[in-house]
């Protein structure tokens, strides 16, 4: 099955580290090619937690869209586990430089254990078992960070990760399904990331088949982001949900 896989729905460091919502990533599967994105505290558990259970054994790689930990802090164990502890050498990881580079988030000794590290850049496409994607535009970040747009037989699939809005963003982001970080529920000039406000003019440009907020914080949270999301279905004409940890989207229903 086509699906994706809300391991965890947490953005901002108190809901992350005070784990009001999980924060484990998103798996998705698409033509038989499993990915994992973001795979943030608490990947490995929530992977081997979840019913039905996802066995990091059966990932043909990894996406890292930025090192910020709630991103990228069990990258390590999941590239043990994708690789059985190292015995078995497969799998490619997806990463910017700077998650690479120095103060690296991916240990040296576990890029051994892969059969290749890809660096992420602007206007980047790549390849990975069946499915393709590519990284349309740089964001505005604290850190080098980019979204992407998966591309499989008959389905596209944005993640419009951690940013500042800027103008035009949403043109990058044509698919299926998007998917949007919304941290804040006003936008906040000294805060990077995406408000309500941002992606409700984001997908009403798009009008996508369908549209997934997550990686919320606090303020996000306590307004009942499943209102907002009815809320914005009824406004827009457009199917929008909230995620929740492990919720598992079937992706044949929105195919093109």
């Amino acid at each position: 099955m086509n699906k994706i896989k809300f391991l965890g729905t947490a953005g901002a460091r108190f809901v992350v580290t005070k784990q009001l919502r999980k924060s484990g990533g998103i798996w998705i599967t698409v033509d038989n090619t499993n990915v994992l994105i973001d795979p943030g505290p608490g990947s490995l558990v929530n992977c081997l937690s979840s019913r039905p259970k996802l066995n990091p054994k059966d990932l043909d790689g990894i996406i890292l869209t930025h090192r910020h930990i709630d991103h990228s802090n069990d990258i390590n164990i999941i590239i043990e586990a994708m690789t059985n502890g190292g015995f078995k050498k497969k799998g490619v990881v997806f990463a910017t430089i700077d998650s690479l580079d120095g103060d690296s988030v991916i240990l040296n000794y576990v890029r051994d254990q892969i059969e290749n590290i890809e660096i992420l850049k602007e206007k980047g496409t790549y390849n990975i078992g069946k499915i393709s994607f590519t990284t349309p535009v740089k964001h505005i970040h604290g850190v080098e960070t980019y979204g992407i747009i998966i591309r499989g037989k008959d389905c596209s699939i944005s993640i419009i990760t951690d940013t500042k809005y800027f103008e035009g963003l949403e043109s990058y982001y044509q698919s299926d399904i998007i998917i949007l970080n919304v941290v804040l529920t006003e936008g906040n000039e000294h805060i990077m990331h995406l408000s309500l406000k941002d992606a409700e003019k984001i997908i009403a440009a798009n009008k996508p088949k369908l549209s997934i907020l997550t990686h919320f914080g606090m303020k996000m949270i306590r307004i009942k982001p499943w209102k907002i999301a009815d809320h914005l279905s009824n406004k827009l004409g457009v199917k929008v949900i909230a995620a929740r940890d492990g919720l598992e989207i079937d992706i044949n229903h929105y195919k093109i």
